[in-house]
């Protein structure tokens, strides 16, 4: 009997379970062959095209950027009378928009930290959907914050966010007023942003590499 004809059998004899076991174990096993860190790596890429793209950012609600402060009650009435003018809502998209420019930018610097870590070594990574993304996090997160940081800061200058925080905190009105209580400053901006768009960009490749491992081969 080929050993073709053997595995056949053994898929029926164990039903519809049995089949499903041996597929998540050849599915294990062919990541094993291409290996996480290459796995991890076409996630990143994937995850910052998507964020990269125009509106990548501001059209998922999940993801979206929002002003420093807009959780809380002083903050929620400035906005509330900026967007009458539409200020805070030009500004709010300059973020997204700020965010959305450094995601493309930023997957050297992804690349580079995913290929100094040894996620082969790491036990339980091949069996979680999202395990290399959450190790990534936990062990290059703090140093890809400070990296992604200046290509925010500059991106933020390319699409005049900080041109408009100036406009809004000189308005001479009630919103430049409530916007200075609540600190919106250059350096907060910066950080605020900084800040959403990494915690938006390992969501997405969390995402990537679940979609990735249920298809091994788009991997490839």
């Amino acid at each position: 009997m080929s050993i073709y004809l053997s595995r056949r059998k053994m898929i029926v004899s164990l039903g519809a379970a049995g089949a499903a076991m041996l597929s998540g174990v050849a599915k294990a096993g062919l990541l094993d062959k291409l290996g996480l860190g290459k796995l991890l790596g076409n996630a990143s890429d994937n995850a910052l095209n998507k964020l990269g793209e125009t509106d990548g950012f501001y059209r998922d609600t999940a993801v979206r950027i929002v002003l420093p402060g807009a959780g809380g009650k002083l903050a929620s009435k400035a906005l509330r009378f900026g967007d009458r003018l539409g200020v805070t809502r030009k500004l709010t998209k300059s973020l997204n928009d700020a965010a959305s420019l450094a995601a493309l930018e930023a997957k050297p610097v992804f690349r580079s930290a995913i290929d100094q870590i040894k996620l082969k070594d790491i036990p339980g990574l091949a069996t979680q959907k999202d395990g290399a993304s959450q190790y990534l996090l936990r062990s290059a997160g703090p140093d890809l914050h400070l990296k992604v940081k200046p290509l925010i800061a500059s991106a933020l200058t390319k699409v005049g966010a900080y041109q408009q925080l100036a406009s809004v905190n000189k308005g001479g009105n009630l919103l430049s007023s409530l916007g200075s209580s609540f600190g919106l400053t250059d350096d907060k901006l910066t950080e605020s942003v900084s800040q959403q768009a990494m915690k938006g960009i390992f969501n997405y490749i969390g995402q990537e590499e679940a979609k990735l491992r249920a298809n091994p081969f788009g991997v490839l």
